[in-house]
């Protein structure tokens, strides 16, 4: 029996590959308009080979991108791109649809909800008031909480003990199958992938579930 349902933050409660691009787009054109030397294009593939790399919540990202274009940082131009980037972020962070209805009628059910995140805690936080999500968690287990990413078992175990449930007990709902389906299924959770948030296509996930909507979820437990 479901006692619990946990959830991956970026890409499954909320739309953060949207509010990623549309803010490197009007960061790249802020720093052209500021006199960087580039075509859009190309700039916008630098910077997402760099998080490739560096991972997604690399703060330094634009500093990164200019030392490969031009050598230096030339902060007037980071300055705008910054700017720009963080104008953008504010108004396209925003919960998938239905999102808010459904984790509500969790609770209603008397099920426990909880967030596993890898960003680090205070980003989560942020990105969960900023969505008038953040009342609604029993516990938010990010980045600092364990010092380890997914799928390492650690953040589960963490989740399920401040939950005060078994992992038995649990679904974990991810989007990312190396790490949210892989890590929960490692601590004997149930698992459910969020198809609509995934990146890239996958021909097959070795999940318990697998949803096209976040409401989904309901029918599962």
């Amino acid at each position: 029996m479901i006692k619990a349902v946990l959830f991956d933050l970026d890409n499954t409660l909320i739309d953060f590959m949207r509010m990623k691009k549309n803010s490197i787009e009007e960061g790249v054109d802020a720093m052209i308009d500021a006199g960087l030397n580039i075509d859009k294009e190309k700039a916008i593939k630098m910077i997402y080979k760099i998080y490739e790399e560096e991972g997604m919540e690399d703060n330094k990202v634009f500093q990164k991108f200019l030392i490969k274009v031009m050598g230096k940082i030339d902060y007037r131009i980071l300055a705008n791109g910054i700017v720009a980037y963080r104008r953008i972020r504010t108004g396209f962070l925003a919960p998938y649809p239905r999102v808010k209805r459904t984790l509500v009628k969790l609770k209603s059910k008397g099920l426990k909800i909880a967030v596993v995140s890898d960003a680090p805690k205070l980003k989560a936080w942020v990105r969960l008031s900023s969505t008038k999500l953040d009342d609604l968690f029993d516990v938010v287990v990010a980045y600092e909480d364990t010092r380890e990413h997914k799928p390492s078992k650690l953040p589960f175990r963490k989740a399920f003990k401040m939950l005060g449930v078994k992992p038995e007990e649990c679904l974990m709902v991810g989007d990312w199958p190396e790490r949210d389906i892989k890590g929960a299924k490692k601590v004997g959770m149930k698992t459910c992938f969020a198809k609509y948030g995934a990146v890239k296509e996958y021909k097959k996930v070795n999940s318990d579930y697998v949803i096209e909507r976040i409401d989904e979820v309901l029918d599962i437990v």
